[in-house]
């Protein structure tokens, strides 16, 4: 399997459920000039799903803060999107949540990203996507493993600090911590000073 890290986004246009709760076609391409975090989830009206769909809701602002929408696509329909949107949380629902939700009906989507599962449902990807509309960040989860938003939002912020400074963050880096050059002297200086 070929990675899609460092290419082009793979583009789509599809039927999805938008925040006001409307159906539109949605094209990814038109989200150029801005950072995408595009994931996947199996099913709407499951158990791991609501979980996540929810974590993502309560993060998006700092998803927003940092220039960067989010987009889940699952292979149920636009219908479907729409009545899980308008089920209460306490009735298994997700409510009125405030991001896209992508119909990919026919698997297109999934299968471009190579997250097709048995031909019937996406495992948990998750993708990075920068201004450019280059993939800069993929994960893949099976289907019993909930993601970390926190983890998205701190490789973002990675994307971004590398974009904006040019040094690399090493490992667990979060934001306010040293970063390296990127040559084998900033390694070295780096491993020194936090190895100790």
């Amino acid at each position: 399997m070929s990675s899609l890290v460092t290419n082009p986004a793979p583009d789509f246009t599809a039927q999805a459920v938008m925040p006001a709760n409307c159906f539109e076609e949605l094209t990814l391409s038109s989200f150029r000039g801005r950072y995408v975090l595009l994931f996947f989830y199996p099913l709407d009206f499951t158990f791991v799903c609501p979980s996540e769909i929810l974590a993502f809701n309560r993060a998006n602002d700092e998803f927003k803060k940092r220039g960067c929408e989010l987009v889940g696509v699952s292979v149920d329909s636009q219908y479907t999107h729409f009545a899980w949107r308008n089920t209460p949380v306490n009735e298994g629902g997700i409510g009125q949540i405030s991001f896209p939700l992508v119909a990919d009906l026919d698997k297109s989507i999934a299968r471009k990203y190579g997250v097709l599962f048995n031909n019937e449902v996406a495992l948990r990807g998750q993708f990075i996507i920068d201004k450019e509309g280059v993939v800069r960040h993929a994960l893949i989860n099976d289907l019993p493993l909930g993601r970390n938003v926190e983890e998205a939002l701190r490789i973002l912020d990675a994307l971004q600090f590398h974009e904006a400074h040019g040094e690399v963050c090493p490992a667990n880096w979060r934001p306010g911590e040293d970063a390296m050059t990127p040559t084998a002297e900033g390694v070295a200086r780096y491993l020194a000073s936090h190895n100790s």
